[in-house]
């Protein structure tokens, strides 16, 4: 929408929302829709694993960007808990923290809130009494960072084993926070050290300091009886000095507790069952660059503290790796287990004890992995191991958490005969990743993804995890993809690379529709940018037009990069759009300057387009272009002020009037007796948040979605030209989904 007191942009958004075309019909109804997930197999940070100890087979995940989820054990799949969810509230699907009621087994908590970041929100308790079926919200007046530095850690959420009304929260920017009253309401504890919100308390990540702030907190059951609130709760903060303290009266007064380590920062805590506690430590909040850590044994009955890291320090230098998953047998308080983190060469190690730490087994040197579902999983070794779970009813059931999924076995105990433990990789349900561009071709495999992490893949069977991309190349992160339309076989890709997949071009092509891949022969001489950026191929597949992320020059080639030539007229930060059915047009978008482009000598020139399209772009935010499927010279722009049509030559043809504002829109297959494209819109319509079609060419809209399934902000979305009705999306943290209409 235009700013406040801009009377000026509202009279020219005014106007140009009168063009002839889409008017608001009252009568427009839903469509009801079945959702599903684009089968993945998992793929995103699970950053912890908590079982709820009285309900048999009861647990809980939580990830960094894609929610919360509640392992269906009969199923043998996870459920989602957080799909309600809409765009405006998308900063609650990074879970920082999650926590149950020991004695109710219906109770369940997540400590919500993505980012610390200036804009980014604040967060909020979630509360269920009926195991995440549905939830109560309590707003937090600070931020959480669930996709933030010492997302690994915790649990900075708990709640008194005494007496379930009472939870404590350590936050990141605030201190530590009580609630008496199941987490509806919140009350500052004065008494805590300032040092939770000292600099010390934070860390750098990329180009900003990231608050860590207090990442656990933890009970005493043995300081209090039913019904009455603990005495003795300890909690510790992000920090190389003093970082552990301890409440032993109850009320206000925190002191630290004698005799504990310093110089690293501690990541978990755990209580076993003979009062013992456990505690990992790190240089680095993690989970990115760690260097050294340590793991140590506190017994409060006699002060003393025991330094158990199951590898040996060097003398006097960094181990090189640090320590963070901690678990405790709930049937033997001797059986403890604990794993490296960032120990990437070859990879991170699991180990056990089973006398309280004091003799340890590597657990993998003694394992096998079941890698063949889902496909991709022989590329990867467990690494960022930042949960470790046993299960309080079976202690041959352990679960491990990593960058891109978990693990499962049920056969622990082997181990410790000598046998052998095998290991599944459980990812079913839990599709947390984070698509970059999704294209459902007119021929070949029904959806093409490029993805965050891990590549890309080519969709034949939604229920089934495909490989991915074949290598070489192999990206780390890949950024775009586009399809020639009239020879829908012809595939360009960008990305960033994944050494050693092949040599360093960040930019491929397929001639078979994404089964096969080959890097396009060179990449442009001094060539500006980082990673792959935006690609567009032509209709007809004769050139490619390649604008790289930061670059300040776009590039063509006529044969897939032999021979490059800069492109006059676009410089800054460009997306590039091939036309749909005439391989001389091409558009560009510079969301940030608000100002668009086309070419019609093959992408060599561009000019500005004028008049009216200018206008409305000049006036938008969140500025999206897209090419007319079946007319040449028409494109699509989209923003949060709505959605219109226009010429290449700046003309407004038709504008969506009954939209409000869009986040991504595009096309699918015509109705039956209609010619025009299907259209899919995520955005608004009025004050009403959700996922629209229209099949009349944008002069009326049905909502598609529902209030239980709104699956956060969608970044992308498209139609498939084949099926009508069937739509696809990225969200931003719950994978691709894609939902067909439910028939009368």
């Amino acid at each position: 929408m235009i700013a406040p007191g801009n009377k000026a942009g509202r009279w020219m958004l005014a106007c140009l929302l009168t063009v002839a075309g889409m008017h608001a019909h009252a009568g427009d109804v839903a469509q009801a829709y079945r959702f599903a997930n684009v089968r993945i197999g998992g793929g995103g940070f699970v950053s912890g694993l908590l079982y709820q100890p009285e309900a048999q087979g009861l647990l809980y995940a939580r990830t960094d960007v894609g929610g919360a989820y509640r392992w269906d054990q009969n199923r043998a799949q996870w459920t989602p808990l957080l799909d309600w969810l809409s765009a405006s509230d998308n900063n609650l699907y990074g879970v920082d923290s999650i926590a149950v009621d020991p004695h109710d087994a219906n109770r369940v908590y997540l400590l919500t809130g993505t980012y610390t970041a200036p804009g980014a929100g604040n967060g909020a308790v979630l509360i269920s009494a009926d195991r995440g079926a549905h939830f109560t919200r309590s707003d937090l007046p600070f931020p959480m960072g669930g996709n933030e530095q010492g997302r690994n850690d915790g649990e900075r959420l708990a709640v008194d084993p005494n007496d379930g009304r009472v939870l404590f929260l350590g936050s990141r920017t605030a201190g530590l926070w009580r609630s008496e009253d199941h987490g509806a309401h919140w009350m500052k504890v004065d008494g805590f050290p300032d040092i939770a919100t000292s600099a010390g308390a934070s860390a750098t990540h990329a180009s900003r300091t990231q608050p860590i702030g207090i990442v656990f907190v933890v009970f005493d059951p043995a300081s209090g009886v039913s019904g009455h609130p603990s005495r003795t709760v300890y909690a510790g903060v992000s920090t190389q000095d003093t970082s552990l303290y301890r409440l032993t009266d109850g009320g206000q007064h925190w002191a630290a507790v004698e005799g504990q380590p310093a110089g690293l920062r501690p990541n978990h805590m755990l209580r076993a069952g003979d009062g013992a506690y456990y505690l990992t430590y790190s240089d680095q909040p993690g989970p990115d660059a760690i260097h050294d850590g340590a793991v140590w044994k506190y017994v409060p009955a006699t002060g003393e503290w025991a330094d158990i890291t199951p590898l040996p320090r060097p003398a006097g230098q960094p181990s090189g790796y640090g320590w963070d998953a901690i678990a405790v047998d709930a049937s033997n308080p001797q059986v403890v287990m604990t794993a490296t983190f960032a120990h990437y060469t070859p990879k991170d190690l699991l180990f056990r004890s089973t006398d309280g730490g004091k003799h340890w087994r590597e657990v993998f040197a003694h394992s096998q992995f079941d890698t063949d579902h889902p496909a991709w999983l022989k590329e990867h070794i467990p690494h960022w191991i930042a949960s470790i779970a046993i299960d309080p009813h079976d202690a041959d059931r352990v679960w491990f958490v990593t960058g891109y999924g978990v693990w499962a076995a049920n056969d622990l105990r082997q181990v410790d005969h000598g046998g052998t433990v095998h290991w599944q990789f459980l990812d079913d349900g839990l599709e947390e990743i984070v698509a970059k561009a999704i294209i459902s071709p007119p021929a070949g495999a029904h959806l093409i993804s490029v993805m965050y992490d891990l590549d890309g893949y080519r969709h034949d069977d939604f229920d089934v995890a495909p490989p991915q991309f074949q290598a070489p190349p192999r990206y780390a992160d890949a950024d775009d993809v586009d399809y020639a339309e009239a020879k829908p076989n012809v595939i360009v890709r960008s990305g960033w690379l994944r050494k050693p997949f092949g040599p360093a071009i960040r930019a491929a092509y397929s001639t078979d529709g994404g089964s096969h891949w080959r890097s396009f022969a060179s990449e442009p001489v001094n060539m500006e940018g980082v990673g792959g950026g935006s690609i567009a191929i032509a209709a007809d597949a004769s050139r490619v037009l390649w604008f790289p992320r930061d670059a300040r020059h776009g590039y063509v080639t006529t044969d897939f990069g032999q021979h490059w030539q800069v492109i006059d007229g676009l410089e800054g930060h460009m997306r590039v759009v091939a036309d749909r059915v005439d391989p001389q047009r091409f558009y560009a978008v510079d969301a940030q300057q608000k100002t668009i482009f086309a070419s019609h000598d093959g992408g060599a020139h561009f000019q500005p387009i004028n008049g009216k399209l200018r206008q409305f772009a000049a006036q938008a935010s969140h500025l999206r272009l897209q090419a007319a499927p079946g007319a040449s010279g028409q494109l699509y722009l989209s923003s949060h002020e709505g959605l219109v049509r226009g010429s290449d030559d700046g003309k407004l043809l038709a504008t969506a009037g009954q939209l409000t504002g869009v986040d991504a829109f595009g096309f699918g297959m015509h109705a039956p007796h209609h010619a025009q494209a299907t259209l899919y819109a995520a955005g608004k319509r009025g004050d009403e948040q959700g996922i629209f079609r229209s099949i009349d060419g944008g002069q009326h809209w049905q909502r598609i979605d529902d209030d239980t399934h709104r699956y956060g902000e969608i970044s992308m979305i498209t139609g498939d030209p084949r099926v009508f009705g069937r739509v696809y999306f990225g969200t931003s943290g719950r994978g691709v989904v894609y939902g067909d209409p439910v028939e009368p």
